[in-house]
């Protein structure tokens, strides 16, 4: 679709708005639908940012009842809420939700949202590859979870150890619901990774070097390289227990001269890497949102830049820490103990330029702000109780008991989490124009740190005194007393567990107030520093009226401030509304976007047609894969933009609006 727009003035409103005061011609293509098809047919990378979110949030709330449900079997001794076939299912699909379903489709939405936005670009290298991408992530998502209703889900814990995953020791369907959906999941992931490195790479605004990117697209950045590593990895393992389960292999089978020690390696050099595909979009929203509420820029963005470089790396060689307790050798297992105490240092370093950030400056607690405070604080004590296991000793006596959910929680929770959520605070204004209750937040932030210390901290305790993980009773005999009390403990954290709950809750609140409040943000509500900021809120279909030239780091706070050479204090030159006034009236003439597409949704919808065949009937595979070459076929043959023509034509109008624009 092509757009053009001539304006002669603008007026800027009390609220930020930027309106045409003299418009003579605005016309546009009629190919972009509206109402649902806006968005089941959209290539618009913000509308597909938007429909991640919203995905990724649905399955949150679903892993969070699964959370609840564990910890109530929990929380007293010789449970009965679930029995233990549901606890296994529950446990695995848990895991499962929060890390393929939550995390990573929700970070991907950050990425789809913002990465063009703060690279001054007019949308993503491949829009319809980007549509693809959701699509198939949204049906993997549905397809794992249809084994809940067709025979029950999977439930070999979601690391899937052989041969507990083979169909011996799991008969029904649901391992094999489980590993087709994440194998439509991780083509979702890996074409989603190709389309943003190739947009950071190519699509810069003129003068933005890569040394000027904002820290955000760089976490993203290293994210995608991750991915495209390491997602081909899980697939090979995936597409082995697939054809063990469904084709009579015996890839794993000792029986058969196989090694099972071959699917923890294989899972664990994707898994460990996986761990930095989950922490780092929250690194990068933390880098972002401390700059913005310290009032100063973020300290050795260097630094920062290369330690998440070097934590990408060093993260590949790491992945047999997971398996010191598996016999591997005391070689092995020194050499990866020396690793996973390295990899400490690049996470430190980001830790020490997040403190000298705050330190000196002017802070203002905002929602967003308590948020990444928060992430500080409590990813350091999960990264404390991750480096006692580069420690083999300690490793042993650890492995398998709630100290080692205690320490992932803290790192994934305290991490990822708290970041997406600071993430929440500070972009809502930018995606939706409205700004969310400060004072919700404040509250959302208190009762979900208080929950989730109350929920997870118990549980280096219970770990320490020998309670195991994946057990789905202890019995009265393990009580104890005072300090070593399993009941006190697991009460707690079953307590915990509903605190954190109910700050969730009040999030999904905020939300539904914030939408229905009709009050509108300002322009730029936080005097923010990058390229995101200088468009309208929510951004236009094709982001920028004029594709920004970068002179500097933190292009958007160098057009409003300029450092006194008197005073070396910095002093406000022009404010977002004069910017965006000025964007106005330079507007480009032209401006081509993508028209949008169904073939993505259609190709999409035809994977989990042909995997739901490869479990009950080949024929039902054979129609999926009819279906997907047909719309393959129809997406080679689809042009990507409507005809000029249908928009420039000869008319009089056309014409006349040519003559006045030159």
């Amino acid at each position: 679709m092509a757009i053009i727009e001539r304006e002669t003035d603008v007026a800027v409103t009390s609220t930020g708005t930027v309106t045409p005061t003299s418009t003579y011609g605005v016309l546009k293509r009629p190919v972009a639908a509206t109402g649902w098809r806006s968005w089941v047919f959209t290539v618009d990378h913000k509308k597909l940012g938007l429909m991640y979110g919203a995905t990724a949030m649905f399955f949150f709330i679903v892993g969070g009842v699964e959370a609840l449900l564990i910890r109530l079997q929990l929380a007293a001794p010789n449970g009965k809420v679930l029995n233990a076939d549901l606890y296994n299912q529950m446990f695995t699909m848990h895991a499962t939700t929060m890390v393929f379903l939550f995390v990573m489709p929700m970070a991907a939405g950050f990425a789809n949202y913002f990465i063009p936005l703060q690279i001054g670009a007019r949308d993503v290298a491949f829009p319809r590859i980007n549509a693809l991408g959701f699509w198939l992530l949204l049906f993997g998502g549905i397809f794992i979870n249809l084994s809940w209703f067709l025979g029950g889900a999977a439930d070999g814990g979601w690391f899937m150890y052989a041969p507990n995953s083979g169909p011996v020791f799991s008969p029904t369907h649901g391992i094999d619901f489980w590993a087709f959906g994440l194998q439509i999941a991780g083509v979702a992931s890996l074409t989603g990774s190709i389309n943003l490195i190739v947009t950071v790479l190519n699509m810069r605004a003129p003068g933005m070097t890569l040394m000027k990117m904002p820290i955000f697209t760089w976490m993203m950045t290293v994210v995608q390289f991750l991915l495209l590593f390491a997602v081909p990895v899980i697939t090979v393992a995936l597409f082995l227990l697939s054809f063990q389960r469904n084709f009579g292999a015996r890839f794993f089978d000792v029986a058969a001269g196989a090694d099972p020690l071959l699917w923890q390696h294989l899972f664990w050099i994707f898994g460990h890497p996986e761990v930095y595909i989950l922490v780092l979009p929250s690194f990068g929203i933390v880098s972002e949102v401390l700059p913005v509420f310290s009032r100063k820029p973020l300290f050795g963005y260097p630094f920062v830049v290369f330690s998440g470089a070097a934590i990408g790396f060093v993260g590949w060689g790491v992945w047999a820490h997971h398996m010191f307790a598996s016999g591997l050798g005391p070689v092995s297992v020194a050499v990866f103990s020396l690793t996973t105490m390295a990899i400490a240092v690049p996470t430190g370093v980001k830790i020490i330029n997040w403190t000298l950030t705050m330190w000196g400056g002017k802070l203002v607690f905002s929602t967003a702000m308590k948020f990444s405070i928060g992430l500080i604080v409590l990813f350091t004590v999960g990264g404390l109780s991750g480096v006692t296991h580069s420690v083999a000793p300690s490793d042993t006596q650890q492995t398998d008991t709630y100290y080692i959910v205690a320490h992932f929680h803290y790192v994934l929770f305290g991490g990822a989490v708290l970041g997406i959520f600071s993430g929440f605070y500070y972009w809502w204004p930018k995606m939706f124009g409205k700004m969310l209750s400060e004072r919700l937040g404040n509250w959302n932030f208190w009762l979900m740190v208080i929950g989730m210390n109350l929920t997870f901290g118990p549980m280096h305790i219970l770990g320490l005194q020998g309670q195991p993980r994946r057990m789905y009773q202890w019995t009265e005999a393990r009580a104890g007393e005072g300090f070593f009390n399993f009941a006190f403990w697991n009460m707690v954290a079953s307590i915990g567990s509903f605190v954190l709950a109910v700050g969730i809750l009040l999030f999904l609140i905020n939300v539904v107030i914030t939408a229905r409040n009709p009050t509108k943000s300002p322009l730029d509500p936080w005097n923010s520093r990058s390229l995101e900021w200088m468009t309208s809120n929510p951004p236009k279909e094709h982001n920028f009226d004029v594709i920004p030239t970068v002179h500097h780091l933190d292009e958007f706070f160098h057009r409003k401030y300029e450092e006194d050479p008197d005073t070396h204090t910095m002093r406000q030159i022009a404010t977002a509304e004069e910017i965006m006034a000025e964007q106005e009236r330079n507007a480009d003439k032209h401006i081509h976007m993508p028209s949008p597409s169904y073939w993505p949704i259609v190709l999409a919808g035809a994977v989990p047609i042909i995997t739901f065949g490869m479990i009950f009937s080949h024929l039902i595979a054979v129609i999926g894969g009819v279906i997907l070459l047909f719309a393959a076929f129809g997406w080679a043959l689809e042009p990507s933009t409507a005809p000029e023509s249908d928009f420039e034509n000869n008319s009089a109008l056309g014409t006349a609006l040519d003559k006045v624009g030159h």
